[in-house]
């Protein structure tokens, strides 16, 4: 089979289980708004949200073996697109006729990019000089988004970004260099570089999860944009990727981009439809039944009003 059609089906099941653990994130970020970083670890729900997370990382670690970053962090979009459908099913609503739109647009901007940017299995990889200064570069890069005393939101969800497709180009050097049978298998460069991959992922995560706080649309398509533009731009500039067909390539890619990029702020801009009636809560208090009429020429009987006696005190 094609190195890069198997990049691509595993980064689809990766991008598939990136969603199901956002979704996750988010609903757990929403029911414990105030609560701090050490409470999340006691959460079972945060563990389950970090093995989803765990099994897509591994999923995207073996794409990239077998594609360029340009292919396969592309493909991170699709997060988007199946989280839109994920968390409407556990909202208990229909997929809105926008959502529907922007995964269109996502859709057909990731297909003009696939077609510019298929390429060989990767074989460069980062020294060690170029691994120190991209994450010194960017850690000081998340560092001034996500500052304290920031509020959690766009910033956060930015730098998370980063810090993912960093951690995506980094773990390219190790896998790269782990199936080269030419040198030994824990070299100074791959035990560095995957310290480095293990900070910056890590960073990622919790990055995005206070993101979440806000909400899971706006934070997690900056997300899925800011993460294969960082990794594009390393790939590019540092592992000597390039796009095919020359100059009219550069302009399918860049279309295509806009495209996806369209559909990404589609889906997160997007309403959710409020369909059906709402439920009764199910411990309503009950409704005091109306008097029956009366019966005509009969009058009511009205209790005539009891004095006040010694000792009585009445509120005004």
């Amino acid at each position: 089979m094609n190195a890069a059609l198997v990049a691509v089906l595993l980064s689809l099941v990766s991008a598939c289980a990136y969603a199901a653990a956002a979704v996750a994130q988010e609903r757990l970020a929403a029911r414990a708004s105030g609560a701090g970083p050490l409470r999340m670890l006691a959460s079972g729900a945060w563990w389950w949200a970090v093995a989803l997370n765990a099994s897509a990382a591994l999923l995207h670690v073996v794409a990239l073996k077998y594609g360029p970053l340009t292919v396969v962090q592309p493909l991170g979009a699709l997060t988007l697109v199946a989280a839109v459908p994920l968390g409407a099913r556990l909202a208990g609503r229909r997929v809105s006729a926008i959502e529907w739109r922007g995964t269109g647009l996502t859709l057909l901007g990731l297909g003009a990019l696939l077609l510019t940017a298929s390429g060989p299995a990767p074989d460069d990889v980062l020294s060690v000089p170029e691994a120190l200064t991209v994450s010194g570069a960017t850690a000081a890069l998340i560092g001034v988004l996500s500052r304290p005393g920031a509020r959690p939101g766009l910033r956060h969800a930015t730098a998370s970004g980063i810090a993912s497709g960093v951690a995506s180009a980094l773990t390219q050097t190790v896998t790269v260099a782990v199936t080269d049978r030419s040198g030994p298998l824990l070299s100074v460069q791959v035990v560095g570089v995957a310290l480095l991959v293990a900070a910056f992922a890590a960073g990622g995560l919790l990055l995005s999860q206070t993101a979440y706080r806000g909400g899971l649309g706006a934070p997690l398509a900056v997300v899925t944009l800011a993460n294969p533009v960082a990794a594009a731009v390393i790939g590019l500039s540092l592992l000597g990727e390039r796009l095919r067909g020359g100059a009219g390539g550069v302009l399918l890619a860049l279309a295509g981009a806009a495209l996806a990029a369209w559909g990404v702020l589609q889906l997160s801009r997007a309403t959710p439809e409020r369909t059906g009636t709402a439920a009764a809560p199910a411990f309503a208090a009950p409704v005091p039944a109306a008097p029956e009429p009366e019966e005509p020429g009969t009058a009511a009987t009205v209790p005539a009003p009891r004095r006040p006696g010694p000792g009585h005190l009445t509120r005004l």
